[in-house]
């Protein structure tokens, strides 16, 4: 008989937001979530902080020019938990849809590029915000910590994830291949950087699925011609905002089960069939038998690291810096999953 407990559906969705409109965009993925639903989808990853959308005006414009830009972002940013998760984690439980979606977190007086993980019963199981913000973006998200940096026990499977050019640091990647991660999904913006984002897209993506022995799903945002002249203040800096699209799924192999999808809205949708990650893995085991923990081993502070803690200091630190036994509670700067 054959097993199927191993084969379900999955998409990768790449659609525009409703640009610096949180509810709105949020109304949006909740629709795709039902499509989802409909068609037997039981894991869908949507775009690089797609709630309300990626901030392409730091990209574009000088640091000096967009503080009300910035503070727009922060109005419309999502807390987590918040109304915008609970809609999200009922979506996904009234559909049974694992959901992987990107924000524009918001705790405090900062923002973060964060991944939020729902179960197919609507259980939040975790976010997980970008370790480093890339070039621009520093200048407007903080930086995320290692707690994040987990496989995720899902409906389908161990689900870890990635955002954008967290790609290209190696170590990362190491941390969820050596806990056995069986799908990764991650995203890009999208509409940005040209042809050459979307050749480093589909290599780092394709890339990952080899190492990992993994099925990756990869999910970047569109920009229609409207949003893209909404958001231009130089017609002469519209080159930077096209290219960057590669919405996919790649299976363990590096091969395309779905997608690259052109330019414009759409799901690229294919069957995962978790028996593939043994016959790659019976050639490439990167946390197994193609691993030399005699040379080289990889080691993981998982630990959230707070701007304050409440208790006792350790002994050590009291002796050093005679602090006292207790402190006052405050704003945690970064939580992580």
């Amino acid at each position: 008989m054959e097993d199927t407990a191993r084969k379900f559906r999955a998409a990768a969705v790449q659609i525009s937001p409703v640009l610096f409109d949180r509810d709105a965009t949020s109304e949006k993925v909740v629709e795709y979530v039902d499509r989802c639903g409909r068609e037997g989808v039981r894991l869908a990853v949507f775009p690089e902080t797609f709630i309300p959308n990626y901030p392409y005006f730091a990209w574009l414009q000088a640091p000096a020019t967009f503080s009300d830009l910035h503070a727009k972002l922060f109005e419309q940013a999502v807390e987590v938990p918040g109304p915008v998760t609970e809609a999200l984690c009922e979506a996904a439980s009234r559909n049974g849809v694992v959901l992987v979606v990107g924000v524009n977190e918001r705790e405090g007086g900062s923002l973060y590029n964060t991944q939020v993980i729902i179960d197919a019963d609507g259980a939040l199981l975790g976010k997980r915000r970008k370790i480093m913000p890339t070039f621009h973006e520093r200048m407007i998200w903080g930086r995320g910590d290692g707690s994040g940096l987990k496989v995720f026990n899902t409906a389908v499977g161990g689900v870890g994830a990635l955002i954008c050019w967290e790609h290209f640091m190696p170590l990362a990647r190491y941390a969820l291949i050596a806990q056995g991660e069986e799908i990764h999904c991650s995203h890009f913006p999208g509409s940005m950087a040209g042809d050459s984002m979307s050749a480093q897209i589909d290599a780092a993506i394709r890339h990952h699925a080899m190492e990992a022995g993994a099925f990756v799903l990869n999910a970047t945002g569109w920009l229609t011609e409207e949003q893209k002249r909404e958001i231009l203040k130089d017609d002469a800096m519209g080159r930077y905002l096209r290219g960057g699209i590669c919405t996919g799924i790649v299976a363990p192999y590096g091969g395309y089960l779905a997608g690259p999808l052109p330019e414009g809205e759409g799901m690229a949708v294919a069957e995962i069939d978790l028996r593939a990650i043994v016959r790659q893995k019976n050639v490439l085991d990167a946390a197994g038998h193609y691993a030399r923990p005699d040379i080289l081993r990889l080691w993981v502070d998982r630990a959230p690291h707070r701007v304050m803690e409440v208790g006792k200091a350790p002994a050590e630190n009291l002796a050093k810096t005679g602090a006292p036994d207790e402190v006052d509670s405050g704003p945690r700067q970064d939580e992580g999953g």
